[in-house]
């Protein structure tokens, strides 16, 4: 039987994963195994930037933390080295990124275990589609220039109609 102190920490430590999970848009469970320093550390950076949480868990404390959120489907993949990504803000970013660095390292040496979003998990397929899509700004970027577009074409049209017929901003210039 554990002392009193270290299953309160215990309790404490499966507390705050239950609330990161619950919590994030997305999450994915990698297996890091053989990943070296300098790999490591780049990709923390990356992960860092699009503001995804990062750590390497205990497999026991979060099948316990995945059971309370409803997750029990991960319950299988919680064995050998696993890391958890989570993000708040940008839900595929940890999977465009983690993807990235499975196509990276060599061999079966890091690869993603499992996925969920929105409570829901995922499928290697679905992980796969989502990882391929453009970072959530860049999806905003391509949304608003296809909005954009036509309402720029229509401005180009009425000013060349209007220089055409005298007017325009060419003659508003030159008075």
């Amino acid at each position: 039987m554990p002392n009193a102190k270290v299953l309160s920490e215990k309790k404490a430590i499966v507390a705050a994963l239950v609330e990161r999970i619950r919590n994030a848009e997305s999450g994915v469970l990698v297996d890091y195994k053989g990943i070296n320093v300098a790999q490591d550390t780049e990709m923390r950076t990356e992960l860092r930037k699009n503001e995804v949480e990062y750590t390497v868990i205990k497999n026991t404390l979060t099948r316990f933390a995945l059971d309370d959120c409803g997750l029990q489907e991960l319950d299988g993949f919680l064995n050998g080295t696993t890391s958890l990504a989570t993000s708040k803000g940008d839900p595929i970013a940890p999977f465009r990124i983690l993807s990235d660095y499975a196509k990276k390292i060599p061999g079966d040496n890091f690869s993603i275990k499992a996925a969920f979003m929105d409570g829901r998990v995922l499928t290697q397929e679905e992980i796969a589609g989502i990882s391929a899509l453009p970072s959530k700004d860049a999806l905003y970027s391509q949304v608003f220039g296809t909005l954009l577009a036509p309402i720029t074409s229509l401005a180009v049209v009425l000013n060349q109609i209007a220089e055409k017929q005298g007017g325009g901003l060419a003659a508003e210039a030159a008075e």
